[in-house]
């Protein structure tokens, strides 16, 4: 039945990109070693470029240095005229996105594989943002087979009212790992990352060798909402993540369950009427941001069977 088969042109051109933010330094850590051997992310016909993505918050080891460049890879600031006025980020980004893109253009890089670490307990975590990319939804099931019984959990980043300017939506596919403090290595974590890569790698390989993958189907957790923490007038944080919800990603949260804990002591709990599964809980780059945790649901996607259109 052709309905359910479908086919893609082979994968050309892949990057890995490390160091979008300079203290996760587990990307950076492997691009670095990569830049110097790439043996082992080299696939025959296929142009693998390992790319240190933020060198001057890498060089201090620091999230950023104006501003966040995994927020700025907007048509707004892709489109700004190019001056020393204009943040690093930003003028990073147009360099980036020249590089690699430009963004939606036929000549830009197949896929761009970026990495990060969180502080939060999430294990391996694949960022989904097109829930009917049979391609993707394929390769995201090769890689959490690979992984197996390592747990590898797929966040689904779809929804009308969040936006992701980001750095690897030049092309696709970014790669979360942790749990890992800001400018710290951790073995086990970056052995996760080396891992997931090298499945990734493997299973873009097969499919340019003609190698078809049947219907699968793999469970996601799409996001609702992001909760932010307590606040008094000031605006200042006035109640903190509670101890049964610290490191309880990816499990279930019910009505009712303790959230926050003042020092008072006073316990807020999940309001509304529905279990949902927390995840970046805690992260510390997101206080910044206003955000204690995500909401996500559970839910299962199906792919159609794919090969590549020159087999």
């Amino acid at each position: 039945m052709t309905s359910c088969h479908v086919t893609k042109d082979p994968i050309k051109k892949v990057a890995i990109f490390g160091g979008t933010h300079g203290n996760e330094l587990t990307g950076v850590f492997l691009v670095k070693h990569w830049l110097e051997n790439g043996t082992e992310i080299q696939r025959t016909g296929l142009e693998v470029k390992p790319f240190i993505t933020n060198p001057r918050a890498v060089k201090k080891c620091t999230r950023y240095i104006d501003c966040d460049l995994n927020r700025v890879f907007d048509p707004e600031n892709l489109g700004k005229k190019m001056s020393k006025d204009l943040p690093y980020e930003v003028r990073r980004a147009q360099e980036i996105n020249h590089l690699f893109g430009p963004k939606d253009d036929e000549d830009s890089y197949d896929i761009i594989f970026d990495l990060h670490n969180t502080t939060s307990n999430m294990g391996c975590t694949l960022i989904l943002e097109d829930s009917r990319n049979d391609f993707l939804i394929q390769m995201f099931h090769y890689i959490k087979t690979s992984l197996a019984p390592l747990p590898c959990y797929v966040y689904l980043i779809e929804h009308p009212c969040l936006k992701y300017a980001t750095t690897r939506s030049i092309a696709k596919y970014p790669i979360e790992v942790g749990p890992q403090p800001q400018g710290v290595l951790r073995a086990d974590i970056l052995d996760q990352m080396r891992k997931m890569i090298k499945h990734a790698l493997d299973f873009i390989h097969n499919f340019n060798e003609g190698k078809e993958f049947p219907p699968c189907a793999i469970e996601v957790y799409k996001i609702m909402e992001k909760v932010d923490y307590p606040r008094n007038e000031n605006g200042d944080i006035a109640a903190i993540i509670h101890p049964n919800l610290q490191d309880q990603d990816w499990k279930p949260l019910h009505p009712g369950d303790p959230v926050f804990l003042t020092l008072d002591g006073q316990i807020i709990p999940l309001g509304g009427n529905d279990t949902v599964y927390p995840v970046f809980v805690n992260e510390a780059a997101y206080y910044e941001k206003r955000e204690a945790f995500a909401k996500t649901t559970k839910l299962t996607l199906s792919a159609k069977s794919i090969r590549s259109s020159l087999h």
